[in-house]
Protein backbone atom coordinates (compact mmCIF):
# COMPACT_ATOMS: atom_id res chain seq x y z
CA UNK A 1 0.00 0.00 0.00
CA UNK A 2 0.99 3.44 -0.83
CA UNK A 3 0.38 7.20 -0.33
CA UNK A 4 -0.12 7.74 -3.97
CA UNK A 5 -2.52 10.64 -5.02
CA UNK A 6 -3.16 10.36 -8.81
CA UNK A 7 -3.14 14.14 -9.34
CA UNK A 8 -4.15 16.02 -12.69
CA UNK A 9 -0.53 17.70 -13.01
CA UNK A 10 -1.03 19.40 -15.96
CA UNK A 11 -3.86 21.88 -13.94
CA UNK A 12 -3.10 25.58 -13.29
CA UNK A 13 -2.17 26.17 -9.36
CA UNK A 14 -4.77 29.07 -7.65
CA UNK A 15 -3.73 32.69 -8.54
CA UNK A 16 -2.84 33.03 -4.94
CA UNK A 17 -0.43 30.58 -4.72
CA UNK A 18 1.37 31.65 -7.03
CA UNK A 19 1.26 35.14 -5.58
CA UNK A 20 1.80 34.22 -2.69
CA UNK A 21 5.20 31.86 -3.50
CA UNK A 22 6.52 35.40 -5.12
CA UNK A 23 5.62 37.43 -1.86
CA UNK A 24 8.46 34.96 -0.71
CA UNK A 25 10.65 35.21 -3.20
CA UNK A 26 11.14 39.04 -2.34
CA UNK A 27 11.22 38.41 1.10
CA UNK A 28 13.80 35.28 0.65
CA UNK A 29 15.81 37.61 -1.84
CA UNK A 30 15.84 40.40 1.22
CA UNK A 31 16.45 37.73 4.14
CA UNK A 32 19.58 36.00 1.96
CA UNK A 33 21.24 39.24 1.49
CA UNK A 34 21.64 39.29 5.28
CA UNK A 35 21.88 36.06 6.70
CA UNK A 36 24.68 34.36 4.85
CA UNK A 37 26.99 37.25 5.83
CA UNK A 38 26.18 36.73 9.44
CA UNK A 39 28.64 34.00 10.10
CA UNK A 40 31.37 36.35 8.88
CA UNK A 41 30.46 38.84 11.28
CA UNK A 42 30.07 36.87 14.65
CA UNK A 43 34.00 35.91 13.28
CA UNK A 44 34.57 39.43 12.67
CA UNK A 45 33.51 42.54 14.01
CA UNK A 46 30.12 41.03 16.41
CA UNK A 47 32.73 38.81 18.01
CA UNK A 48 31.47 34.97 19.43
CA UNK A 49 32.12 32.75 16.98
CA UNK A 50 30.27 29.85 16.58
CA UNK A 51 28.76 29.60 20.12
CA UNK A 52 27.36 32.77 19.83
CA UNK A 53 25.89 32.29 16.62
CA UNK A 54 24.16 29.07 18.09
CA UNK A 55 22.92 30.61 20.54
CA UNK A 56 21.50 33.99 18.64
CA UNK A 57 19.68 31.79 15.99
CA UNK A 58 18.55 29.21 18.91
CA UNK A 59 17.37 32.49 21.06
CA UNK A 60 15.51 33.50 18.13
CA UNK A 61 14.13 30.49 16.83
CA UNK A 62 12.78 30.25 20.62
CA UNK A 63 10.97 33.96 20.71
CA UNK A 64 9.32 33.01 17.80
CA UNK A 65 7.97 29.48 18.00
CA UNK A 66 5.20 29.74 20.49
CA UNK A 67 3.96 32.90 17.99
CA UNK A 68 3.60 29.94 15.60
CA UNK A 69 1.23 28.09 17.18
CA UNK A 70 -1.18 31.41 18.62
CA UNK A 71 -1.15 32.92 14.81
CA UNK A 72 -2.25 29.62 13.13
CA UNK A 73 -4.59 28.92 15.93
CA UNK A 74 -5.98 32.83 15.76
CA UNK A 75 -6.41 32.65 11.81
CA UNK A 76 -8.69 29.34 12.43
CA UNK A 77 -10.41 31.47 14.94
CA UNK A 78 -10.87 34.19 12.09
CA UNK A 79 -12.73 31.83 9.78
CA UNK A 80 -9.85 31.58 7.86
CA UNK A 81 -9.11 35.31 7.22
CA UNK A 82 -4.98 34.48 7.13
CA UNK A 83 -3.80 37.48 5.07
CA UNK A 84 -3.82 40.23 8.06
CA UNK A 85 -1.69 38.16 10.21
CA UNK A 86 0.68 36.92 7.04
CA UNK A 87 0.94 40.77 6.40
CA UNK A 88 1.86 41.63 9.84
CA UNK A 89 4.18 38.87 10.11
CA UNK A 90 6.43 39.96 6.79
CA UNK A 91 6.20 43.94 7.14
CA UNK A 92 7.90 43.28 11.41
CA UNK A 93 10.78 40.92 9.91
CA UNK A 94 11.15 43.50 6.39
CA UNK A 95 11.33 46.90 9.04
CA UNK A 96 13.68 44.67 11.59
CA UNK A 97 16.18 43.31 9.48
CA UNK A 98 18.20 45.74 7.56
CA UNK A 99 18.77 47.27 11.58
CA UNK A 100 21.35 44.47 11.87
CA UNK A 101 23.57 46.37 9.51
CA UNK A 102 23.97 48.80 12.27
CA UNK A 103 25.48 46.73 14.96
CA UNK A 104 28.79 46.31 16.41
CA UNK A 105 28.46 43.83 18.82
CA UNK A 106 26.37 40.24 18.86
CA UNK A 107 24.13 41.54 21.94
CA UNK A 108 22.01 43.35 20.14
CA UNK A 109 21.86 41.38 17.42
CA UNK A 110 20.06 38.93 19.78
CA UNK A 111 17.72 40.88 20.06
CA UNK A 112 17.19 42.30 16.54
CA UNK A 113 17.17 38.73 15.30
CA UNK A 114 14.27 37.83 17.74
CA UNK A 115 12.26 40.02 16.15
CA UNK A 116 12.88 39.36 12.88
CA UNK A 117 11.71 35.31 13.62
CA UNK A 118 8.85 36.57 15.53
CA UNK A 119 7.89 38.54 12.19
CA UNK A 120 8.39 34.78 10.27
CA UNK A 121 6.47 33.25 13.64
CA UNK A 122 3.58 35.37 12.89
CA UNK A 123 2.97 35.04 8.89
CA UNK A 124 3.99 31.11 8.86
CA UNK A 125 1.23 29.16 9.68
CA UNK A 126 -1.26 31.75 8.13
CA UNK A 127 0.50 31.93 5.10
CA UNK A 128 0.92 27.81 4.72
CA UNK A 129 -2.45 27.49 5.52
CA UNK A 130 -3.52 29.90 3.22
CA UNK A 131 -2.00 28.15 0.62
CA UNK A 132 -3.72 24.74 1.44
CA UNK A 133 -7.33 26.50 1.68
CA UNK A 134 -7.27 27.64 -2.26
CA UNK A 135 -5.50 24.56 -3.05
CA UNK A 136 -7.29 21.01 -4.41
CA UNK A 137 -5.91 18.21 -2.33
CA UNK A 138 -4.38 16.78 -5.25
CA UNK A 139 -2.19 19.44 -6.27
CA UNK A 140 -1.44 20.55 -2.73
CA UNK A 141 2.51 18.69 -2.64
CA UNK A 142 2.81 20.62 -6.31
CA UNK A 143 1.48 23.97 -4.06
CA UNK A 144 4.00 23.56 -1.63
CA UNK A 145 6.69 22.87 -3.76
CA UNK A 146 6.28 25.82 -5.79
CA UNK A 147 6.21 27.91 -3.17
CA UNK A 148 9.61 26.44 -1.62
CA UNK A 149 10.93 26.37 -5.19
CA UNK A 150 10.13 30.55 -5.61
CA UNK A 151 11.24 30.68 -1.95
CA UNK A 152 14.65 29.42 -2.28
CA UNK A 153 14.68 31.23 -6.02
CA UNK A 154 14.74 34.43 -4.38
CA UNK A 155 17.41 33.25 -1.71
CA UNK A 156 19.83 32.74 -4.18
CA UNK A 157 18.92 36.36 -6.17
CA UNK A 158 19.35 37.79 -2.98
CA UNK A 159 22.97 35.64 -2.65
CA UNK A 160 24.15 36.70 -5.95
CA UNK A 161 23.27 40.43 -5.65
CA UNK A 162 24.89 40.97 -2.16
CA UNK A 163 27.68 38.63 -4.25
CA UNK A 164 27.96 41.36 -7.20
CA UNK A 165 27.40 44.04 -5.27
CA UNK A 166 30.56 43.38 -2.87
CA UNK A 167 32.56 42.99 -5.79
CA UNK A 168 32.15 45.75 -7.89
CA UNK A 169 31.40 48.70 -5.33
CA UNK A 170 32.94 49.45 -2.55
CA UNK A 171 30.01 49.08 -0.02
CA UNK A 172 30.73 47.14 3.18
CA UNK A 173 29.19 44.32 4.43
CA UNK A 174 26.40 46.40 6.68
CA UNK A 175 25.72 48.77 3.94
CA UNK A 176 24.47 45.65 2.22
CA UNK A 177 22.23 44.34 5.16
CA UNK A 178 20.63 47.98 4.92
CA UNK A 179 19.98 47.54 1.52
CA UNK A 180 17.79 44.57 2.07
CA UNK A 181 14.85 46.90 3.23
CA UNK A 182 14.05 47.07 -0.99
CA UNK A 183 13.27 44.22 -1.87
CA UNK A 184 11.83 43.51 1.32
CA UNK A 185 9.28 46.77 1.00
CA UNK A 186 8.46 44.84 -2.81
CA UNK A 187 7.53 41.78 -0.81
CA UNK A 188 5.15 43.11 1.63
CA UNK A 189 3.50 45.62 -1.31
CA UNK A 190 2.57 42.38 -2.83
CA UNK A 191 1.06 40.79 -0.47
CA UNK A 192 -1.08 43.83 1.01
CA UNK A 193 -2.07 44.42 -3.11
CA UNK A 194 -2.30 41.36 -4.55
CA UNK A 195 -3.64 38.63 -2.32
CA UNK A 196 -7.49 38.15 -1.56
CA UNK A 197 -8.22 36.73 2.16
CA UNK A 198 -10.84 33.77 1.05
CA UNK A 199 -12.02 34.30 4.31
CA UNK A 200 -13.18 37.47 4.19
CA UNK A 201 -15.78 36.27 1.65
CA UNK A 202 -17.85 34.39 4.10
CA UNK A 203 -16.87 31.07 2.19
CA UNK A 204 -14.14 29.55 5.03
CA UNK A 205 -16.61 29.40 7.90
CA UNK A 206 -15.47 27.07 10.78
CA UNK A 207 -17.44 23.47 10.14
CA UNK A 208 -16.14 22.77 13.74
CA UNK A 209 -14.72 23.99 16.43
CA UNK A 210 -11.10 24.95 15.96
CA UNK A 211 -8.67 22.46 16.76
CA UNK A 212 -7.97 22.35 20.56
CA UNK A 213 -4.17 23.91 21.73
CA UNK A 214 -3.50 20.40 24.06
CA UNK A 215 -1.12 17.90 22.65
CA UNK A 216 -2.86 14.84 23.65
CA UNK A 217 -5.91 16.01 21.59
CA UNK A 218 -3.89 15.91 18.76
CA UNK A 219 -4.71 12.34 16.89
CA UNK A 220 -2.13 9.76 17.86
CA UNK A 221 -0.63 9.84 13.97
CA UNK A 222 -0.51 13.68 13.94
CA UNK A 223 1.18 13.46 16.73
CA UNK A 224 3.46 10.55 16.12
CA UNK A 225 4.38 12.56 12.72
CA UNK A 226 5.38 16.06 14.62
CA UNK A 227 8.02 13.93 16.82
CA UNK A 228 9.90 12.47 14.79
CA UNK A 229 9.78 15.95 12.83
CA UNK A 230 11.07 17.50 15.82
CA UNK A 231 13.80 14.71 16.11
CA UNK A 232 14.74 15.62 12.35
CA UNK A 233 15.07 19.15 13.00
CA UNK A 234 17.50 18.68 15.84
CA UNK A 235 19.92 17.70 12.71
CA UNK A 236 18.56 20.00 10.89
CA UNK A 237 20.67 23.21 12.03
CA UNK A 238 21.09 26.49 10.68
CA UNK A 239 22.41 26.61 7.45
CA UNK A 240 24.68 29.23 8.54
CA UNK A 241 26.86 26.63 9.84
CA UNK A 242 28.02 25.43 6.26
CA UNK A 243 29.16 29.06 5.64
CA UNK A 244 31.09 29.16 8.77
CA UNK A 245 32.74 25.92 7.55
CA UNK A 246 33.72 27.51 4.32
CA UNK A 247 34.71 30.80 6.13
CA UNK A 248 37.58 28.58 8.10
CA UNK A 249 38.25 26.86 5.04
CA UNK A 250 39.88 30.23 3.38
CA UNK A 251 36.65 31.09 1.30
CA UNK A 252 35.79 34.91 0.76
CA UNK A 253 32.91 36.49 1.35
CA UNK A 254 31.74 36.90 -2.38
CA UNK A 255 32.87 33.18 -2.79
CA UNK A 256 30.79 31.88 0.09
CA UNK A 257 27.57 34.17 -1.15
CA UNK A 258 27.66 32.39 -4.56
CA UNK A 259 27.91 29.22 -2.39
CA UNK A 260 24.98 30.08 -0.62
CA UNK A 261 23.13 30.89 -3.72
CA UNK A 262 24.10 27.54 -5.64
CA UNK A 263 22.55 25.85 -2.26
CA UNK A 264 19.41 28.01 -2.96
CA UNK A 265 19.42 26.94 -6.97
CA UNK A 266 20.02 23.26 -6.02
CA UNK A 267 17.07 23.46 -3.26
CA UNK A 268 14.86 25.71 -5.77
CA UNK A 269 14.78 23.11 -8.23
CA UNK A 270 14.38 19.89 -6.03
CA UNK A 271 11.51 21.95 -4.01
CA UNK A 272 9.48 22.05 -7.58
CA UNK A 273 9.96 18.54 -8.52
CA UNK A 274 9.99 16.89 -5.11
CA UNK A 275 6.23 18.18 -4.86
CA UNK A 276 5.27 16.92 -8.25
CA UNK A 277 6.34 13.50 -7.54
CA UNK A 278 5.36 13.36 -4.27
CA UNK A 279 1.53 14.14 -5.54
CA UNK A 280 1.96 11.18 -8.24
CA UNK A 281 3.90 8.66 -6.04
CA UNK A 282 3.69 9.09 -2.44
CA UNK A 283 4.12 11.70 0.29
CA UNK A 284 6.18 9.41 2.52
CA UNK A 285 7.92 7.68 -0.40
CA UNK A 286 9.79 11.46 -1.42
CA UNK A 287 10.31 12.29 2.35
CA UNK A 288 12.08 9.39 3.10
CA UNK A 289 13.96 9.86 0.51
CA UNK A 290 15.02 13.38 0.78
CA UNK A 291 15.84 12.57 4.88
CA UNK A 292 17.75 9.57 3.78
CA UNK A 293 19.49 11.87 1.70
CA UNK A 294 19.84 14.98 3.92
CA UNK A 295 21.82 12.16 6.20
CA UNK A 296 24.07 10.69 3.94
CA UNK A 297 25.03 14.69 3.12
CA UNK A 298 25.60 15.86 6.66
CA UNK A 299 27.80 12.93 7.45
CA UNK A 300 29.82 13.92 4.56
CA UNK A 301 29.89 17.67 5.59
CA UNK A 302 32.09 16.06 8.93
CA UNK A 303 34.75 15.14 6.31
CA UNK A 304 35.08 18.36 4.26
CA UNK A 305 38.49 19.61 4.27
CA UNK A 306 38.96 21.50 1.13
CA UNK A 307 36.73 24.48 -0.68
CA UNK A 308 35.96 22.26 -3.84
CA UNK A 309 35.29 18.93 -1.68
CA UNK A 310 33.13 21.73 0.44
CA UNK A 311 30.57 22.54 -2.75
CA UNK A 312 30.26 19.31 -4.02
CA UNK A 313 28.76 18.53 -0.40
CA UNK A 314 26.49 21.54 -0.26
CA UNK A 315 24.66 20.99 -3.54
CA UNK A 316 24.23 17.51 -2.62
CA UNK A 317 22.74 18.49 0.54
CA UNK A 318 20.44 21.34 -1.31
CA UNK A 319 19.24 18.66 -3.81
CA UNK A 320 18.17 16.37 -0.87
CA UNK A 321 16.66 19.35 1.42
CA UNK A 322 14.66 20.40 -1.33
CA UNK A 323 13.30 17.54 -1.85
CA UNK A 324 11.31 16.99 0.70
CA UNK A 325 10.79 20.80 1.77
CA UNK A 326 7.32 21.52 -0.03
CA UNK A 327 6.19 17.71 1.26
CA UNK A 328 6.49 18.30 4.45
CA UNK A 329 3.71 20.76 4.40
CA UNK A 330 1.55 18.47 2.41
CA UNK A 331 1.59 16.22 5.03
CA UNK A 332 0.29 18.60 7.47
CA UNK A 333 -2.44 20.10 5.53
CA UNK A 334 -3.61 16.28 4.34
CA UNK A 335 -3.46 15.74 8.56
CA UNK A 336 -6.05 18.51 8.59
CA UNK A 337 -9.64 19.49 8.61
CA UNK A 338 -10.70 22.37 6.24
CA UNK A 339 -11.28 24.59 9.55
CA UNK A 340 -8.39 23.55 11.40
CA UNK A 341 -5.61 24.12 8.92
CA UNK A 342 -3.93 27.37 10.60
CA UNK A 343 -3.89 25.51 13.71
CA UNK A 344 -2.26 22.57 12.43
CA UNK A 345 0.30 24.39 10.41
CA UNK A 346 0.86 26.22 13.70
CA UNK A 347 2.27 23.21 15.70
CA UNK A 348 4.14 22.29 12.54
CA UNK A 349 5.56 25.10 12.89
CA UNK A 350 6.02 25.55 16.97
CA UNK A 351 7.12 22.09 17.03
CA UNK A 352 10.02 22.49 14.29
CA UNK A 353 10.64 25.97 15.93
CA UNK A 354 10.75 24.25 19.15
CA UNK A 355 13.57 21.48 18.46
CA UNK A 356 16.01 24.25 16.38
CA UNK A 357 16.76 26.27 19.67
CA UNK A 358 19.01 23.45 21.16
CA UNK A 359 19.73 22.29 17.45
CA UNK A 360 21.87 25.36 17.20
CA UNK A 361 23.65 25.68 21.08
CA UNK A 362 24.72 21.91 20.86
CA UNK A 363 25.77 22.17 17.58
CA UNK A 364 27.27 25.41 18.01
CA UNK A 365 28.80 23.99 21.32
CA UNK A 366 30.14 21.01 19.63
CA UNK A 367 31.96 22.99 17.06
CA UNK A 368 33.70 25.08 19.62
CA UNK A 369 34.17 22.38 22.03
CA UNK A 370 35.15 19.65 19.76
CA UNK A 371 35.49 20.36 16.33
CA UNK A 372 32.84 20.89 13.31
CA UNK A 373 33.14 17.32 12.01
CA UNK A 374 31.82 16.27 15.62
CA UNK A 375 28.98 18.76 15.03
CA UNK A 376 28.10 17.69 11.47
CA UNK A 377 28.40 13.83 12.26
CA UNK A 378 25.48 14.33 15.13
CA UNK A 379 23.42 16.05 12.86
CA UNK A 380 23.81 13.24 10.38
CA UNK A 381 23.02 9.99 12.73
CA UNK A 382 19.90 11.86 13.86
CA UNK A 383 19.12 12.92 10.78
CA UNK A 384 19.35 9.23 9.36
CA UNK A 385 17.56 7.56 12.95
CA UNK A 386 14.56 9.92 12.19
CA UNK A 387 14.34 8.34 8.41
CA UNK A 388 14.44 5.27 9.73
CA UNK A 389 11.44 5.94 11.97
CA UNK A 390 9.23 7.55 9.25
CA UNK A 391 9.82 4.73 7.12
CA UNK A 392 9.16 2.41 10.05
CA UNK A 393 5.43 4.33 10.49
CA UNK A 394 4.31 5.83 7.75
CA UNK A 395 5.55 3.52 4.78
CA UNK A 396 1.85 2.64 4.08
CA UNK A 397 0.01 5.77 5.13
CA UNK A 398 -2.75 6.74 2.84
CA UNK A 399 -4.30 10.35 2.07
CA UNK A 400 -7.56 10.53 2.76
CA UNK A 401 -9.76 12.67 0.72
CA UNK A 402 -9.54 16.03 3.15
CA UNK A 403 -11.87 18.04 0.61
Amino acid sequence: MSDRSDAPVRQRLPTTVVVVSWVSFFNDAASDMVIPLLPLLFAGSFGGGALALGLVEGVAEAVASFMRLWSGRWSDVLAGRRKGLALAGYALSNVVRPLLGLMHSWVPVLFLRSLDRVGKGIRSAPRDALVADVTPAPLRARAFGFHRALDNGGAMLGALLAAGVLLETHWSIPDMIVASAVPGTVAVLLLALLVRDPGASGTKALPTPPLPLQWRQLAPHVRRYLGILALFSFARASETFIIMRGHELGMTAPQLLVLWAAINLAKALASQWGGMLADRVGRFAILCRSWGLFAFWYLCFAWVQHPAFLWGVALGYGISAGLGEGVERAVISDFARAGERGTAFGWYNMVTGLAAIPAGLIFGGLWSGVSASAAFSLSGVLALLSTLLLYHYFRSWVPADVE
